[in-house]
């Protein structure tokens, strides 16, 4: 059973089930980034920490052609965290504020045994993008090159270490291709759980399966933290999405087609 499916289910609402809620204008979205669960704290600094925290948030807005205009941030602190430490928190997450064009504009601050990193965002848009409709008929994309984060996590793992700039630490933001391609995007969401798992979320909201126009091997359907986006559009504007990947210089790969068929995902739950 697909638990985050479920637990959505229970609340019977209009907003609940895409990437944020869209009420006026606005895009509210709200993610979590713990240790032991999303990271280890040997494995990154405390500013790369808290950087990405805000880049899988951003992540969020973006997928539902968001600006994001305020942050509040939930911070538990461990209790062997030095001033030092800390500062470095609020570097990593004023870094992303200000290379994004937001303000932090609260939160709160708790005691705890391990770092947690709780974001909630305020977003401005003029045509919110949602996770449907998907009709049978249209094409499914997606954006950069998937399965690099997996293999960095499996490096991690082992004891290994990975770049700074590595797809784990830094998951690339969208931005710029959203704002080309918007008006031609049907659907989207961003790739948090996996390609085929975040299908599968498409697939029961739209009640609609896929056609695979390509091999997609399990390691990359499955891996999951990438945060590139997953999109549906009709395909007579592919060569419309084309010109605004290279004019935003992000690679797009066309894989599937949305048909009435079912779809069954293969993938079991990414988080250790």
């Amino acid at each position: 059973m697909n638990k985050e499916l479920f637990y959505i289910s229970l609340f019977n609402n209009r907003y609940i089930g895409d990437d944020g809620a869209s009420i006026e204008g606005y895009v509210y979205s709200a993610d979590a980034f713990f240790e032991n669960v999303h990271f280890k704290r040997e494995w990154m600094s405390e500013e790369e920490v808290a950087y990405k925290a805000m880049l899988v948030n951003i992540s969020d807005a973006v997928a539902m052609n968001a600006d994001v205009k305020y942050a509040f941030v939930t911070l538990s602190i461990p209790k062997d965290f030095t001033p030092q430490m800390i500062k470095r928190l609020a570097l990593g997450f004023k870094k992303a504020a200000c290379e994004y064009g937001f303000e932090i504009a609260g939160g709160d601050t708790v005691a705890s045994d391990r770092l947690e990193i709780s974001v909630t965002l305020v977003s401005k848009t003029k045509k919110p993008i949602f996770r449907k409709p998907v009709k049978e008929g249209y094409l499914l994309a997606y954006t950069g090159e998937l399965g690099r984060a997996a293999k960095e996590l499996k490096r991690l793992q082992r004891g290994g270490r990975v770049s700074k700039r590595g797809r784990f630490k830094r998951p690339a933001v969208r931005r710029e291709f959203m704002k080309r391609a918007s008006r031609h995007i049907k659907a989207a969401m961003d790739i948090s759980d996996g390609l085929f798992d975040d299908l599968y979320k498409l697939s029961k909201i739209n009640k609609i399966g896929f056609e695979f126009l390509k091999p997609i091997s399990k390691p990359t359907g499955c891996s999951g933290e990438e945060y590139e986006l997953l999109f549906a559009f009709d395909a007579r504007d592919w060569k419309k999405i084309e010109q605004a990947a290279r004019k935003s210089r992000t690679k797009v790969t066309l894989f599937a087609r949305a048909k009435r068929v079912k779809y069954r995902n293969i993938c079991r739950p990414h988080h250790f």
